[in-house]
């Protein structure tokens, strides 16, 4: 049973890593076609209607398809339950959205957004009947098809309906019809695959166990929308459409590989703890690990985005997007602890805690609000100061309740910790001084980020291979299990240098 456990959650993590790399890499060629044929304005008018959008699709989902995930055993019944009210929730959070767009279009002062948010009130309705299938595939770590169904829906939306509708000079009508397409797609593509019962249950006996689920997913989630998305709605009130747009480009580069990274491992995690609640000493250990992987791996590498943002924007967007840059290069620094707060939530939830993490997080909402309703008005590079301020408040808020509840102490955190702090360090040197040698080839932004790049990662492999203790026991053992098989000479040196733990660096592992 252990070892199945730990075979599905490999294979689950090599999909989500690959399935990560495939979507970030088709959302960076696509979303950069697409912000240089539109412009800023057309990009802020759809960042105002999604702001709205996902706060109505949350609605929506209201929670219950995560009991599928959660419940330690599942049944017809629980899924047809699930399906029914989904769809209602689901058809009343469309129809609210509906209505009231003019409404919203009155607070953010801009009269166009009331009928893209009309029609973008239909993915209420698809987004709520596709979550009870992901969850049954998230349930049985099937993670080769929920990445297929991610990669797919996202081919149809945005390459073969966004980018026609795009040249053909469809302005802000191109990203609606591209996020319907991919609703669409996914619902259809879900269903085939998981083709659960669609037939109506209202109650059963063990409904009360889904809906206590449901109701505290709930309230999660509205805290969590609150801190995702305050930033814009902020600034959507006191500032226009062009200052949305600039903003949510900046943005969304920061958090793109943040969200496909989360969105595939959380769910995960979760799965794979709800079926280790019972070994406590296990999910501690993993638990250090993926911290490890967080901030000795993925922080140098939001590092070096942070250092090459400005010149990435100028070569990507071009100049009239120039000031995304700033706004990228603080929130992409802020982006591992972002990640650290996804990756502690679910120990909150299999510990018996799922609960905290509303709560945890109340005070930060009236921080932020506070802070936005003071400073907004100041643009972009404030709102992502105060947004960057927030996301470490949470990672620090909610990842200190999951150490103590796994009895995780500060001296098992800082030797990770500063690794990590010293692998940023690293690359933020070499990134500076490469983008200062670019700088000396002209005036284009291309050289520039080029050295910045280059230069920063040399320095990273350059230090790791000279020094492969910088990188501690717990992050080589987390490349090598989910890496292709490693030669015994690899693993030889890798256990000499970094005095590799045996459950980290068994060799059986390594070519599991």
């Amino acid at each position: 049973m252990s070892s199945d456990i730990n075979k599905k959650s490999v294979s689950a993590v090599k999909w989500a890593a690959m399935g990560t790399v495939l979507m970030f890499g088709l959302q960076l060629v696509t979303q950069v076609v697409l912000a240089r044929l539109l412009g800023p304005e057309n990009y802020g008018l759809f960042a105002m209607g999604l702001i709205v959008l996902t706060f109505s699709n949350f609605l929506a989902d209201f929670g219950f398809s995560w009991g599928l995930v959660q419940n330690r055993t599942l049944s017809e019944e629980d899924v047809r339950f699930t399906v029914t009210w989904q769809a209602l929730t689901g058809l009343a959070a469309m129809s609210l959205l509906f209505f009231m767009a003019p409404w919203i279009a009155a607070y953010f002062k801009e009269p166009r957004i009331a009928p893209v948010i009309a029609w973008m009130s239909l993915t209420c309705l698809l987004n709520a009947l596709t979550a009870p299938g992901s969850s049954l595939l998230r349930r049985s770590l099937d993670f080769r098809w929920l990445n297929i169904i991610q990669v797919s829906s996202y081919v149809v939306g945005y390459l073969l309906v966004g980018l026609p509708l795009a040249y053909a000079g469809a302005g802000v009508w191109t990203l609606v019809a591209a996020w319907l397409g991919q609703s669409a797609t996914a619902l259809v593509l879900t269903y085939a695959r998981t083709r659960f019962s669609l037939k109506p249950l209202l109650w059963y006996e063990g409904a009360r166990r889904s809906t206590n689920v449901g109701v505290t997913v709930f309230v999660t989630n509205l805290c969590n929308w609150c801190l995702n998305n305050m930033d814009r709605v902020f600034l959507g009130r006191f500032l226009n459409a062009h200052a949305v747009g600039v903003y949510a480009v900046g943005y969304n580069l920061a958090n793109t590989p943040n969200s496909l990274f989360l969105s595939a491992l959380q769910p995960a995690f979760l799965a794979t703890g709800a079926k280790l609640q019972d070994d406590l000493p296990r999910l501690r250990d993993t638990y250090l690990s993926v911290l490890a992987t967080i901030w000795i791996i993925i922080l140098p590498l939001f590092v070096l985005l942070a250092m090459t943002a400005p010149d990435l924007i100028g070569v990507l967007y071009g100049k009239v997007w120039q000031e995304s840059g700033i706004v990228l290069s603080i929130l992409a620094l802020a982006m591992p602890a972002y990640i650290t707060w996804g990756m502690s939530t679910p120990i909150l939830w299999n510990t018996g805690g799922k609960h905290l993490e509303s709560l945890l997080q109340l005070p930060l909402i009236v921080l932020a609000g506070a802070a936005l309703v003071l400073w907004a008005g100041q643009g972009g590079a404030v709102v992502a100061m105060i947004a960057a301020g927030t996301l470490l408040a949470r990672a620090l808020v909610v990842g200190t309740v999951a150490c103590l509840r796994l009895q995780v102490g500060l001296g098992e955190l800082a030797p990770l910790a500063a690794r990590g702090l010293a692998m940023g360090l690293l690359a933020a040197a070499g990134s500076w001084g490469g983008a200062m040698l670019g700088g000396l080839g002209g005036s284009h932004p291309l050289p520039a980020f080029l050295g910045g790049a280059l230069f920063g990662g040399l320095t990273l492999l350059l230090a790791v291979l000279a020094w492969p203790e910088l990188l501690g026991t717990r992050a080589v053992g987390m490349l090598a299990r989910f890496s292709p098989p490693l030669p015994a000479r690899v693993v030889s040196y890798l256990r000499a240098r970094c005095g590799a733990r045996d459950n980290l660096l068994d060799t059986r592992e390594l070519h599991e």
